[in-house]
């Protein structure tokens, strides 16, 4: 493996940690402004930064059969975790009736389905249209600045998020490794450094900001903005987001570590953490543990056991429909008995 796949493996692992922290801390950002700086900075780069990755490596879309691909590796996973948190609802909020519904995504499920249209938006932009880059990313921007102003069905299909976030991921098909090269010089590293701090010290200080805003999936009126100020709000989130993706890939390790492997194992983590998560914020636990640090650690923990081998091996067929990590154990128990037996 190449430096720059560790790269890029590292900058996954340490994006879905910040994913497990920002969620795991969200039951304390109305009391506490620094949790809430905190939640608010991660926020803006997280799902931004993953999805400009999920981008940036869509560029064998072109590729006969690859719409059959990602619907097999992506809407069947949706669909499985859709009837799976279904269920899960059903019984941690006790509901009076189970519920089963395909058109709204369960709490973060929104990224498969987005991810599955992005693909199909990338197909029809670059492929089909063949629009240039700069139209291309403009018109993106244009339609996920002003989605805001439909007032209803947002969350269907998770259309809002989808073109909201589609910015992201059309970037991200057209940027180069050489781009994420330049950002490591240390110019552009201190720079990025000093206005990352401002943000977080702007996000301290205006704590009773909605931090809907940064979800992407509710209309300007459902704010309580106008439009204008939905518009103008849409942009300084958009400038915000990609300084913060600038400053994190800026600072993304590009040696072999210990959690570099783990990073192919990012989907695991996303679709599994939501249980645990959901879990702790309907418990009593939620009211004790106000430690970042100890929510740092935690979130760290969770990450590194959601991604080991034992946990995707035994979920893989759930997630990849696959079973070939779980025979690849079985086959080698066999094995490991013999050699004992000799």
């Amino acid at each position: 493996m190449s430096k720059r796949d560790y790269y890029f493996d590292n900058a996954k692992f340490i994006l879905i940690f910040f994913v497990v922290f920002g969620h795991l801390i969200r039951s304390y950002i109305g009391d506490n402004p620094t949790i809430f700086a905190l939640y608010a900075t991660i926020y803006l780069f997280h799902m931004p930064g993953f999805i400009l990755v999920s981008g940036f490596f869509a560029k064998s879309f072109y590729k006969k059969g690859y719409i059959k691909k990602i619907s097999q590796k992506i809407l069947l996973p949706f669909f499985i975790f859709q009837l799976v948190y279904s269920i899960f609802y059903f019984f941690l909020y006790e509901e009076k009736a189970f519920e089963f519904n395909l058109l709204i995504p369960h709490w973060s499920l929104w990224f498969l389905l987005s991810l599955f249209f992005w693909n199909v938006l990338l197909l029809v932009s670059v492929k089909w249209l063949k629009l240039k880059p700069v139209i291309a990313i403009s018109a993106a921007f244009i339609i996920g600045i002003f989605i805001g102003v439909i007032e209803h069905n947002l969350s269907v299909l998770s259309f809002a998020r989808t073109f909201v976030f589609f910015p992201f991921f059309l970037v991200g098909y057209y940027l180069k490794k050489e781009h994420f090269t330049y950002l490591s010089g240390k110019t552009i590293r201190t720079v990025l450094v000093v206005v990352s701090l401002m943000i977080y010290y702007f996000a301290y200080t205006h704590s009773d900001i909605d931090q809907k805003w940064l979800l992407g999936s509710s209309s300007f009126a459902d704010l309580g903005a106008s439009d204008l100020e939905g518009i103008l709000m849409r942009v300084a989130i958009y400038v915000l987001s990609f300084t913060m993706i600038a400053a994190f890939f800026a600072y993304v390790p590009r040696k072999k570590f210990f959690f570099t492997d783990w990073g192919k194992n990012t989907l695991y983590v996303y679709l599994l953490h939501g249980f645990i998560i959901k879990t702790f914020r309907n418990s009593e636990v939620v009211n004790t543990a106000e430690s970042v640090v100890l929510l740092l650690t935690v979130s760290l923990l969770l990450t590194m056991l959601l991604s080991s081998p034992v946990v995707t091996t035994i979920t893989q067929p759930l997630i990849e429909t696959k079973w070939s990590r779980l025979k690849r154990m079985l086959k080698r128990e066999p094995e490991a008995k013999n050699i004992k037996e000799k």
